[in-house]
């Protein structure tokens, strides 16, 4: 198989030949006919996550081996399988939607179906092989999710930034249709979410962002209120445009400045959902967290039950998309860089040449 792949930590990716796995046990083998280009790719590509004070968190040191071929979004064609997948419902050809946010398979959390927080994480993509290349090696069937009639580079998406954003909504709700949600980030996230919560019947959908074009996406995409920010100015500004403090706010980027101005918009009872890697710190006022009764929670990507849940509701069209730039998966490399310096709108979606 072919694979386009960190060889070098913050060097261009290559295109390298690696033997073609054989599944075993329950493991499924697809070839890639779509691979999405998310943003955590870059911070897999920099190899390096900003923890503020603390440092930095290095990829070598999760235990991540090199070379890796990124892509977590990944739609294919199942190959074969292993004799322990038999009887499952598979079959050579199908179109299925992968599932990457592996865990060990064995422990509580994984034969839950909450996979995204097993403590032994082995995410495809990030720790195996993932979308960058010909061929995708799936853990169990049960990764596999049918798209139906989904526009498959749009169903790629549905397997990161559509569950991030699904399940961070869903630690939001129930919420009345008319009180603001809050969007920080207008990138293929921030698009994602309002599709979501359009989809949802909720009506008043703030996008928050630095980019005026961005935030010309979120308008056309549904969001009912838009904010360009910059300037000492924007929590007051984000607090007037809201009618007053606010519930509940979903944080796409995740750094310090937008933490602290989330942090700073919300009513007392009020909710922010980190969800971006960008990286930095929060420094929280503690007294003001009991005084205020605030809650900040991580969300991180989500479940199997949810990638399902999520296309039943995108099936028949219900759904709506997100603007999508197709290119070859040989210029993985160049898409990859084109996000780094925030030219893209929506997502890139790399797909085999046949596709």
């Amino acid at each position: 198989m072919k694979a386009w792949a960190i060889v070098e930590v913050a060097q261009p990716l290559q295109e390298i030949d690696l033997p073609t796995p054989e599944p075993a046990g329950q493991q499924v083998l697809l070839e890639v006919t779509h691979a999405g280009v998310c943003h955590s790719d870059i911070h897999v590509w920099e190899g390096e996550w900003d923890l503020g004070s603390r440092g930095k968190m290095r990829l070598l040191d999760r235990g991540v081996k090199l070379p890796l071929a990124m892509g977590h979004e990944t739609v294919g064609r199942v190959v074969k399988w292993g004799p322990e997948a038999e009887g499952q419902g598979l079959e050579v050809g199908q179109t299925r939607i992968v599932y990457p946010w592996v865990g060990c398979g064995t422990c509580a959390k994984c034969r839950a179906e909450e996979d995204n927080m097993c403590l032994q994480g082995k995410a495809l993509g990030i720790f195996q092989n993932g979308g960058y290349a010909t061929h995708i090696l799936v853990p169990e069937p049960r990764h596999l999710v049918d798209p139906g009639d989904i526009d498959p580079a749009l169903a790629a998406t549905y397997a990161c930034s559509g569950i991030t954003v699904f399940s961070a909504i869903n630690k939001l709700m129930p919420m009345a249709p008319d009180e603001p949600i809050v969007l920080v980030g207008a990138g293929g996230l921030g698009l994602q979410a309002i599709a979501v919560l359009k989809a949802m019947g909720h009506k008043r959908i703030v996008s928050v962002d630095l980019s005026a074009e961005k935030l010309a996406a979120a308008r056309e995409a549904g969001a009912s209120d838009t904010l360009e920010a910059g300037g000492e100015d924007t929590v007051q500004r984000l607090v007037a445009l809201c009618g007053g403090p606010v519930e509940a706010i979903i944080d796409l980027v995740n750094g310090s400045q937008t933490a602290r101005m989330c942090f700073d918009a919300l009513t007392k009872g009020g909710k922010l959902i980190q969800v971006g890697l960008f990286g930095g710190e929060l420094t929280v006022p503690l007294p003001l967290m009991a005084m205020r009764a605030l809650t900040v929670r991580g969300s991180y990507v989500g479940s199997p039950k949810e990638l399902r849940e999520l296309v039943k509701i995108a099936q028949g069209g219900r759904l709506p998309g997100i603007p999508i730039t197709r290119e070859p998966l040989r210029n993985a490399d160049s898409a990859l860089q084109r996000l780094r310096a925030g030219k893209v709108t929506g997502r890139i979606v790399l797909t085999a040449e046949a596709a």
